[in-house]
């Protein structure tokens, strides 16, 4: 493979200008078509086989799309001064609602001026809008668009805002100004990497058309299958992150060539096929990773991880063509605009030094780190995972305005109201829709059962149940379970909305997720003994992971969890809260996000785990000394791992400013595990470890040995020196 990708990368910076005018060619027809045509973004978060889906479905087909999630927009009629009673505020409401009946794909209006619309202070009224036949990927624009509607009652004086619809995980996440601020942190981390400017703007060049072809492809994707509202932000974190870093390692090694004397075209050879081979390993890891979501049993984490995994791919494909294009055409002009004072150093500076001094004394080290680790990895014992509902978003945020309103004048749980949905084998009786609501009425915790509906079929029945619980409150999915223990012969009964869709999720992620961790690391571990040939190397690698996976679950767990720094990532507490209770704010944490986390942060980990082994594999083959191969490899790629892991903290700590909860949580996950990764163990634990088995590292079965292709991720082949010392000797049994 190396030799392939030593001659892809020739061609490419022989035919540079070529190659250059393809990638932007097709990154801007890509990204003007999504524009053009709209990229579109689905709502489904269908979960099949669940008792909430079956309560949709049936609902669906009873009552039709009006009544199912997304069918619907409530808006909130707020009087600061007085009762919507009066006559001059409920003629502005009712021209309202005269406007809002004229809107498109509106079938019903229901007025606040009724028991269920009028709160007990008569200052907030609950304005609910039916809908048919609308875009319900436009679910967010249409609120909009009626909330606009309501322009009579603004004008009279009363606050109008539309509450969202499902939880805050499901809006719609635009990008903003965190991609600039992590672009240029990472311009000024290659700047001083590197101390040159042309340098340090190829990989920010090749990372911003690597993401704009993958967003371009993603964008046209989402007209032919459902793409989670999720994926855009995703796939830009994720494509940044791995395209400036990919691009780095070959930048990196090409100027290292360049510097013995080799011409341009031997140089990009040189890199492509060393550093080549694990970037395109090391983008694999993460494509396995985020592809074994599949097994997650959650449609939308399965189409979120093969879709976010376009932006790897893309990543991979410019760091072999587009680099090597970019570095044909620049000629030595790469080290040119040199910044002062910086550059100047050479790259296995301290490095060497950091692992000459953990290769002497591998066991004080091996102590050390574990206990420093674990302490770090300890606070996840208190990750509290949950629903995120509309109280949590930024004060500034429509939603939870909307979110505060209906607390305050319905109750808590009127921000998440439960479906209950019934069937008899006979047509549905008002005696029938009494007994359930009977039923209902007696579980502790239900506030309020509403008077209930019959389906055209006549045999679908259903009511709405207000619980005395937020939907973010534990309690409340109690309530849920609760009403599905209910005994009623002669009824199948089924439990839908937010609430019930979210406990489902949680139980079917639950079930899932030890078969997704299993086959992460089994198929990581397996690319790793494709590529080195060494099943412990392979196997420790993947242990290695879960350990800085723990490290990132521990820091969400003291953020979010336990409160500590939660106002510092920009989460704001409720309204009217103290000061102790503003310090230690607690914050669920969605329960798909550990599993879409820990794919993603398994991959991104073996990506620096896949470029370490490498250079420790090449300096082993030259002399067969594996203490000193283990200095050298950490010497000569721990700066560049510095640099590259520098550029993903700073991309995924910008982040962090976005006002949604959960690409803050992602931001804060991301930015530690990264962080601790390339320092904690690249730096300490892997290379003690290495020292400490000696020549066991490179061990291989026979019989395993000559199944195994010869893929020769590190580029033996075309680094070995002409009169190469005596081969090392294998371990082989």
């Amino acid at each position: 493979m190396s030799r392939f990708l030593g001659r892809l990368g020739e061609w490419c910076a022989r035919r540079g200008r070529l190659v250059l005018a393809l990638w932007v060619i097709a990154a801007a027809a890509l990204m003007g078509g999504s524009l053009v045509f709209g990229s579109p973004v689905s709502n489904d978060v269908a979960i099949p086989g669940t008792d909430s889906q079956r309560a949709h479905d049936l609902m669906r087909a009873g009552f039709g799309p009006g009544y199912e999630v997304g069918g619907t927009v409530q808006l909130l009629v707020y009087s600061p001064d007085g009762s919507l009673l009066d006559e001059p505020r409920k003629a502005a409401v009712e021209r309202a609602l005269d406007r809002l009946r004229e809107q498109p794909h509106v079938d019903e209006v229901s007025t606040p001026y009724s028991a269920a619309g009028m709160s007990p202070s008569l200052q907030i009224g609950l304005i609910t809008v039916r809908l048919s036949g609308h875009d319900s990927t436009q679910q967010a624009a249409t609120a909009q668009a009626l909330s606009d509607a309501a322009e009579p009652a603004r004008q009279a004086g009363l606050e109008v805002v539309a509450a969202a619809s499902g939880n805050p995980a499901d809006k719609e996440i635009k990008t903003g100004p965190s991609e600039v601020i992590g672009v240029v942190c990472a311009l000024l981390v290659l700047v001083f990497a590197f101390g040159t400017l042309t340098a340090a703007l190829v990989p920010i060049f090749t990372a911003l058309v690597s993401v704009a072809s993958s967003l371009g492809v993603i964008g046209l994707l989402g007209h032919v299958v459902d793409v989670p509202k999720q994926a855009g932000i995703m796939a830009t974190m994720i494509g940044l992150g791995v395209g400036i870093d990919y691009a780095l390692f070959l930048l990196s090694r090409h100027r290292r060539l360049l510097a013995t004397g080799l011409t341009v075209r031997q140089a990009v050879r040189g890199a492509v096929s060393s550093s080549g081979g694990a970037v395109v390993f090391a983008g694999g890891t993460v494509i396995i990773a985020l592809s074994a979501l599949m097994f997650g049993g959650f449609p939308l984490l399965r189409t979120l991880g093969w879709v976010t995994g376009i932006s790897v791919v893309t990543a991979v494909l410019t760091a072999v063509t587009l680099v090597p294009a970019q570095l044909g055409l620049l000629g030595h002009r790469v080290n040119a605009l040199k910044v002062p004072f910086l550059g100047r150093r050479p790259e296995s500076s301290g490095w060497g030094s950091l692992g000459a001094w953990v290769a002497r004394r591998p066991w004080r080290v091996l102590i050390g780190s574990v206990l420093l680790l674990g302490a770090l990895a300890a606070p996840a014992l208190s990750l509290q995972l949950g629903p995120l509902d509309e109280g949590y978003g930024a004060k500034d945020d429509p939603g939870r305005r909307a979110y505060e309103l209906m607390e305050v004048g319905f109750g808590p749980g009127s921000n998440g109201p439960v479906s209950v949905v019934a069937t008899v084998p006979h047509a549905v009786t008002d005696a029938d829709l009494d007994r359930l609501r009977d039923e209902i009425e007696t579980v502790d915790g239900v506030r309020h059962v509403s008077d209930g509906e019959i389906g055209e079929s006549g045999t679908v029945m259903m009511v709405q149940v207000i619980p005395d619980h937020a939907p973010s409150d534990p309690e409340a999915l109690e309530v849920v379970k609760a009403i599905r223990g209910l005994d009623l012969p002669g009824f199948e009964v089924h439990v839908g909305g937010e609430v019930a869709a979210l406990a489902d999720a949680g139980d079917r992620i639950s079930e899932r997720t030890p078969l997704v961790i299993a086959v992460v690391v089994l198929l990581s571990a397996l690319l790793l003994l494709l590529a080195f040939r060494a099943p412990i190397v392979a196997i420790k690698a993947a242990l290695m992971n879960l350990v800085s996976l723990g490290t990132a679950f521990g820091a969400l767990a003291l953020v979010f969890s336990i409160g500590l720094g939660s106002g510092l990532v920009g989460m704001d507490p409720p309204a009217g809260a103290s000061y102790l209770e503003t310090l230690f704010f607690s914050v669920p944490i969605e329960t798909y996000v550990p599993l879409l986390l820990f794919a993603v942060l398994f991959g991104l980990s073996m990506d620096y785990e896949v470029f370490l082994l490498t250079a420790v594999r090449q300096a082993y083959l030259k002399h067969g000394d594996n203490r000193r191969a283990v200095a050298e490899g950490l010497g000569s790629t721990g700066r560049v791992i510095t640099s590259a892991a520098l550029i993903m903290v700073a991309v995924f700590t910008a982040f962090i400013a976005y006002p949604d909860p959960m690409v803050k949580t992602f931001g804060v996950g991301l930015a530690v595990a990264i962080a601790v990764d390339a320092t904690l163990i690249r730096g300490f634990l892997v290379p003690a470890t290495m020292v400490l088995l000696g020549r066991w590292n490179w061990w291989c079965p026979r019989w395993l040995d000559r199944l195994l292709p010869n893929l020769s991720v590190e580029g033996e082949e075309d680094e070995r020196p002409a009169a190469p010392a005596r081969e090392p000797e294998r371990l082989t049994v």
